[in-house]
Parts: C-alpha cells; structure tokens; sequence
C-alpha cells in the first residue's frame, strides 16, 4: 500500500538527522500524502499558513521543472531563513519531499541521504 511505503520513507528520514523538525510527502496538486512533525517540535506557522507554504514551495518546483529540457531535472532545493531551513525534493512522477530542518542541521548530508533513498 502506498500510505505504508510513504511511512516507511517518513521514518527513515526522521532518524537521518535529530534537527529534521517536520516532513511530509505531497502530490504536485499539493494534496498530502504522508506527513508529520517531530514530537515536542514547536511550530512557527498557523495550520492555513504551513499549507500556504507548502502550495508555494510546489509552485516554485513546477515553475523549476519548466526549464527542465533545457538545464536538466532539479534534484533538490534549500532555503534558509532566520529560523529553519526548508528542503524540497521531488520524488517518485509528480511528488515531493518537503522538509524543514533547524537552522543549524547539516542540510548537504541530510539531503544526500535523502536522494540515495529515493533514487
């Protein structure tokens, strides 16, 4: 069943690294598939806004797989703020992993590890 592969995947990515702070897996129409926050992880957004925020980073990674013919596919995307960091991957036709991190996290190994589970 897909719901168990995705957890499978949460899981794993959850124990790469203890400043992973919230994953989820969502489909390009920005429907989640699979998602959580670490236990006792405060969160910085209002529900409205965390979905905001993921419509925005789906947004951003269609508009990137636009040029794709002409720069290749994206593998993955990092964004730093004051407070976290956010990382999008895409996975599997049409998905993503979206992630945030503390602002301090190792975001290169923690991407590394991401893309040899999902490659």
């Amino acid at each position: 069943m897909e719901s168990e592969k995705y957890h499978k995947i949460y899981e794993t990515i959850q124990n790469i690294d203890s400043k992973i702070r919230f994953i989820t897996i969502i489909d390009y129409e920005g429907r989640l598939l699979f998602g959580g926050q670490k236990e006792g992880v405060s969160n910085y957004l209002k529900p409205d806004h965390q979905k905001e925020s993921l419509r925005h980073a789906m947004d951003a990674w269609k508009l990137r797989d636009k040029f794709s013919n002409y720069i290749g596919k994206g593998k993955y995307a990092v964004v730093e703020y004051e407070k976290i960091k956010r990382i999008s991957i895409p996975f599997e036709e049409n998905k993503m992993i979206y992630l945030t991190t503390e602002v301090d996290a190792d975001h290169q190994s923690i991407v590394n590890s991401i893309l040899k589970l999902v490659e």
